[in-house]
């Protein structure tokens, strides 16, 4: 078993850290104040081939791992976690779900544009009134003639008003419940459609979250992805690739928020000496180190399985559980750790906590991981093999 990273896997890595510094810090204290995102970066984002990091070449992609995908997803969260979102949504809910159930005719039309940033995509599954509870949403598509009328609301959705296309789900047959959710790829410019922004979020500000209404959306009967009733499971596997790219950013936060705070502790003194040397501080500062250790095990394990075209519903699951949680835990000691100053926004600190507030509810809130990981212990839940893995990543490349 060996854990270190390969040669590529470190120029990745320092690429995107690199890209990140210079590309999203600046002015990000800005567009965070103001809720703006930036347009512009997600076309410096599909330049440098981020946003198609582990789609093969032959859709456009860059071919790398999905180890690589987790290191970018830290890389950028380690800033700011808005630009880790753009690759959770564009690339691992939207790009991934058309890479494993795509026909080829749709991968060639939607996917290569995805994979080099000419488009962007998003994903639309949560509700009003449907977020944890996948089956309550109301969104209907009704198949006349050559095309399916699309009716609905969606809801707190990242990019929406800046995704040229939507990975959009609703039911084509209530009555077989799960069995009758389909997926559609919808594009902005149908009929019909109309975006909105939310505003006053707590966190996640310099990214774009909003709305989506489709009424009476004509969707062309070649845009079903999948089977009619196979949304579900396409959304499932989906999410599987959200999760992981959740749990491999919250990293970042965890490892901002240990930086910071060791710098922190052997700059400033109390009582005479370094605070560093304080027993609860050092307390804290351990808490961020085990949470780092944990969580590159977590991640790398789920990155590993992915890499195999393995299921990971579980691995991923626990390691978004666990590193979101940490995140939180870590962001909240650092500020505690810095005092008054991480309670300002003089430090990056006070923005990472705001958003690792976030990962807490989003892609799972930790409430269902909890009961997920329950059923797994107890023999409730086990997984069986999707019927569109994920390809093994050697054998996209």
């Amino acid at each position: 078993m060996d854990f270190e990273l390969t040669k590529e896997h470190l120029m990745i890595s320092n690429t995107a850290k690199e890209f990140a510094k210079r590309e999203i810090y600046p002015g990000l204290r800005e567009r965070d104040e103001k809720g703006e995102s930036d347009k512009k970066l997600l076309k410096k984002m599909g330049e440098n081939g981020f946003l198609g990091i582990c789609i093969p070449k032959k859709y456009g992609g860059q071919g790398f791992d999905y180890i690589s995908l987790g290191l970018v997803c830290l890389e950028f969260e380690k800033i700011d976690t808005s630009a880790r979102v753009v690759l959770s949504v564009h690339l691992g809910l939207n790009s991934l779900a058309l890479l494993s159930w795509g026909s080829e005719e749709q991968k060639k039309k939607y996917l290569i544009p995805l994979s080099k940033g000419e488009k962007i995509g998003a994903f639309g599954l949560t509700e009003p009134n449907a977020g944890s509870d996948v089956f309550g949403i109301q969104a209907k598509a009704e198949l006349k003639g050559e095309s399916y009328i699309l009716n609905g609301e969606k809801t707190w959705i990242s990019l929406s008003e800046v995704a040229d296309t939507f990975l959009v789900f609703a039911y084509t047959d209530k009555s077989k419940k799960h069995k009758g959710i389909s997926a559609f790829i919808v594009e902005r410019n149908f009929p019909g459609i109309s975006t909105s922004t939310i505003h006053g979020k707590l966190g996640v500000r310099a990214g774009n979250t909003g709305s989506i209404s489709f009424q009476d959306v004509k969707v062309p009967k070649e845009n079903l992805l999948g089977k009619e009733g196979d949304g579900f499971k396409i959304a499932m596997s989906a999410i599987d690739n959200g999760r992981y790219t959740v749990a491999a950013g919250a990293l970042g936060i965890i490892e901002a928020s240990l930086e910071t705070s060791v710098k922190y502790a052997h700059e400033r003194e109390t009582f005479g000496e370094e605070i560093g040397k304080h027993q609860l501080v050092k307390q804290m500062i351990a808490k961020m180190s085990v949470a780092k250790d944990i969580g590159h095990l977590l991640f790398y394990k789920a990155g590993w399985l992915k890499n195999q075209g393995k299921r990971n519903t579980r691995e991923s699951s626990l390691a978004k559980w666990i590193n979101c949680n940490n995140a939180f835990e870590s962001a909240s000691d650092a500020l505690q750790i810095l005092g008054a100053y991480g309670y300002c926004n003089e430090f990056d600190i006070e923005r990472h906590f705001r958003n690792a507030r976030g990962g807490l509810i989003y892609e799972g809130t930790r409430e269902i991981h909890t009961l997920l990981q329950a059923d797994y212990a107890l023999g409730y839940r086990e997984d069986k093999p999707l019927e569109h893995a994920m390809p093994a990543w050697i054998s996209t490349t």
